[in-house]
């Protein structure tokens, strides 16, 4: 079986991960009042698209406001993380979008990406490729990227900045 970073060169081997007894909250949409400070292009919400690196490859869509905070909480660096992305650790950063003019919008995005995602069909001919990490890989990436055609012909998306890490093809 071929590590994912052979495949993937932007992903770096993850030294250590650590386990988590305790449960943590999932992600919640909370709105809260806007605070103007300096930092506020660098706090911008983004939604985000992470995938395992480790069976089960899976793939993950959530909103923040802090990415690199957020990314170290799946991989269980900090407390936090969503319990759905125990399993798979490490994540890796699959898209990251922003541009978002604030936390609901975003939260809407998120919801429209996931819900298409889960109504697209997804082709389950060949199993045996879910189980092949790399094949598994790509399908994913496709599927989430299909779903995200469909949420950018629903939305409006042109002040948004998308921009694909791993590249689903």
């Amino acid at each position: 079986m071929r590590l994912l970073s052979n495949t993937f060169r932007s992903i770096k081997p993850h030294s250590s991960i650590k386990s988590k007894s305790s449960p943590s909250p999932l992600p919640v949409c909370r709105i809260s009042p806007a605070k103007s400070n300096s930092s506020s292009r660098s706090r911008s919400w983004c939604v985000y698209l992470i995938l395992s690196t480790n069976a089960p490859i899976k793939t993950y869509v959530g909103v923040t406001n802090n990415f690199s905070r957020r990314l170290k909480q799946h991989n269980g660096d900090l407390k936090g993380g969503a319990k759905a992305s125990r399993a798979g650790r490490p994540w890796i950063c699959a898209c990251l979008i922003q541009g978002f003019s604030d936390q609901s919008e975003a939260c809407e995005f998120e919801s429209k990406w996931k819900s298409l995602s889960r109504k697209l069909p997804r082709n389950r001919k060949n199993d045996d490729s879910t189980k092949d990490s790399i094949n598994g890989s790509h399908a994913l990436l496709q599927h989430r990227q299909t779903a995200l055609s469909r949420v950018k012909g629903s939305l409006n998306c042109s002040h948004l900045d998308i921009n694909w890490k791993l590249n689903p093809f």
